[in-house]
C-alpha cells in the first residue's frame, strides 16, 4: 500500500466528499487500486455518489458486529475500474471506534494502492476515527472566513494527533467571485492563515458535482476533474501546476 489519506474539513458544504470521489477516480485512472472508506456514520452518501446503493447489503458496522466479513463490505464501483467503497453505517450509533477502523484498514489495505478515508465534517468522534489510520491528510476549504477557520481547527487537531503531512485543497474556487467578495487579498493570504502547504485549487464546476451526485463519472476534460488529476499527480510526487482558473 502506497498511502492512507484522510480527507477532512471543518465545516460541511465544502465539497469534501466530491473531492474524495474525484481524487479516487483520478488515482484509478492512473492505474491504481483505491479503496474509499465512508466514515460519516448516520449521514453516509458515498454509495449514492458512486452508484452502488442498489447493490449495498453490508456496511462497516456489520463487519464489526460479526454479521459478515470485512471483505463483504467492499464494493466495486460501476464504471470506475479499480475503485472500491466501504460504506458507513446508516445509524450514527453504529460508529466504528478509531482502533477498530485502524485494524480494518490494516487488514484490507494490502490489496490496494491507496486508501482514502472521507471524514465527517468537524472534529467529533467520527473525525477521530477517520484520522486514526491515516498517514497524511488533505484539508478541504472554500474561500469564506468560516470555512478557513474550520480548516485551521482541523489542521490543529490533525497535528495534535500526530499527522504532520497535511496539505490544503481550496475547492469550488471562482476567481471572479473571489475578487468581488474581496475577503482576502489573494490566495497567498489563505495559505498564510491556514499555515498549510497548498496541493491544489479545484475550480467551481457544476458539471462535475452534478455527475458525481447522480452516481456517474465526471468528464475527465472538465476543469474540476483536471484539477483533481493534478492533485493525484502531486500526491504521487509528480511536479504539475496548481491550475488556477
Amino acid at each position: 500500500m502506497k498511502d492512507i489519506i484522510v480527507i477532512a474539513s471543518g465545516k460541511g458544504g465544502t465539497g469534501k466528499s466530491t473531492v474524495s470521489v474525484g481524487l479516487g477516480t483520478a488515482l484509478t485512472a492512473q492505474g491504481n487500486r483505491v479503496l474509499l472508506i465512508d466514515c460519516d456514520s448516520g449521514m453516509r452518501g458515498l454509495d449514492i455518489m458512486l452508484g452502488i446503493t442498489q447493490n449495498l447489503v453490508f456496511d462497516i458496522a456489520d463487519a464489526v458486529s460479526g454479521s459478515c466479513t470485512v471483505e463483504n463490505t467492499v464494493y466495486p464501483c460501476p464504471d470506475k475500474k479499480g475503485l472500491f467503497l466501504m460504506p458507513a453505517p446508516l445509524n450514527a450509533y453504529d460508529e466504528v471506534a478509531p482502533q477498530i477502523l485502524g485494524q480494518i484498514v490494516q487488514g484490507v489495505g494490502s490489496i490496494f494502492d491507496y486508501v482514502i478515508i472521507d471524514s465527517p465534517a468537524g472534529v467529533g468522534s467520527g473525525f477521530e476515527a477517520a484520522i486514526y489510520p491515516a498517514k497524511r491528510a488533505l484539508v478541504v476549504v472554500n474561500t469564506e472566513p468560516t470555512s478557513i477557520r474550520g480548516g485551521q481547527t482541523v489542521a490543529s487537531k490533525l497535528r495534535n494527533c500526530g499527522i504532520s503531512d497535511i496539505r490544503l485543497v481550496v475547492n469550488r474556487f471562482n476567481r471572479t467571485t473571489f475578487k468581488k467578495m474581496a475577503l482576502y487579498e489573494d490566495m497567498d493570504e489563505i495559505i498564510d492563515i491556514t499555515a498549510l502547504q497548498l496541493i491544489g485549487i479545484v475550480p467551481e464546476d457544476y458539471s462535475l458535482a452534478a455527475a458525481i451526485q447522480s452516481g456517474k463519472s465526471g468528464d475527465s476534460a472538465c476543469p474540476a476533474m483536471k484539477a483533481l488529476c493534478n492533485i493525484a499527480d502531486r500526491i504521487q510526487g509528480k511536479l504539475v501546476p496548481l491550475m488556477i482558473r
